[in-house]
């Protein structure tokens, strides 16, 4: 039996909400304002990635540039793993995000930013002549298709753009990923896809185990809930708050 086409994947995952959706459609991205989500991480510190963080300390009224780059970091993070994760769950598929596949708007809020004009499946990164079981293969996808090619050099690109601690960013990374978790899973428990639901959580437990993220909070998959061991900064925002898994809520 063939596979269903890879858009067709992604127009179901959609269905969750917002951030798992992506445009999907063919055309000429770079005619609409739109560039591959790479160039933020070109080499040093790209305009584009500079323009961002601009951008967003203007929006939220902060002159705090740590504070700006930090949730630039989460915001792309929480869309990322959404796009991949929601396939992975719904229709154990991983979608190719590596390269310039994937585009992105400066400009545009979910779920009108990010643009993959001809999807394809992740091709598995696995050396193995053996066949793995299929949610290891699926978190080895997810590890290279979200951290290994977009938030590690994202990281190192924001890094060198402001001084920001390394552990706000895996744990903006960790955060964005467990908050994906809770709208998957409560989308998937109410439409009756138990077993995605399932798989949502355990998809997300061994992601969670990966270095850099290992380290960053605590999983409670009974709820599912996270509670992180660093802060995002939002709470420096002028009318900003603490997040539901900020450290700072327990001290």
């Amino acid at each position: 039996m063939p596979q269903e086409p890879m858009t067709a994947v992604l127009g179901r995952t959609a269905a969750v909400g917002p951030f798992f959706s992506v445009r999907t459609n063919a055309g000429a991205p770079g005619d609409q304002g739109f560039l591959p989500l790479a160039e933020l991480y070109g080499e040093g510190v790209s305009p584009a990635l500079r323009n961002r963080l601009e951008t967003v300390a203007t929006r939220l009224g902060t002159a705090e540039a740590r504070v700006a780059a930090s949730l630039v970091h989460q915001g792309l993070a929480g869309r990322l793993w959404s796009i991949a994760l929601g396939p992975a769950v719904l229709a154990g598929r991983v979608p190719d995000l590596a390269g310039d596949a994937l585009w992105w708007h400066p400009d545009r809020s979910a779920p009108d930013d990010l643009w993959l004009p001809f999807p394809s499946p992740s091709p598995s990164p696995s050396s193995s002549p053996l066949p793995s079981p299929p949610e290891e293969d699926l978190t080895s996808q997810l590890r290279a298709a979200v951290l290994r090619d977009h938030l590690v050099p994202l990281h190192h690109a924001i890094s060198a753009a402001t001084t920001i601690s390394p552990k706000v960013l895996w744990g903006n990374a960790a955060s964005a990923l467990a908050g994906t978790l809770r709208v998957l899973h409560d989308w998937c428990r109410s439409t009756g896809h138990r077993e995605a639901a399932e798989r949502a959580v355990a998809l997300t437990a061994s992601l969670l185990e990966t270095t850099p993220l290992r380290d960053c909070g605590t999983l409670d998959p009974t709820v599912p809930a996270y509670s992180r061991r660093s802060c995002c900064l939002y709470y420096r925002v002028p009318g900003g708050g603490l997040c539901g898994d900020c450290v700072l809520r327990g001290t």
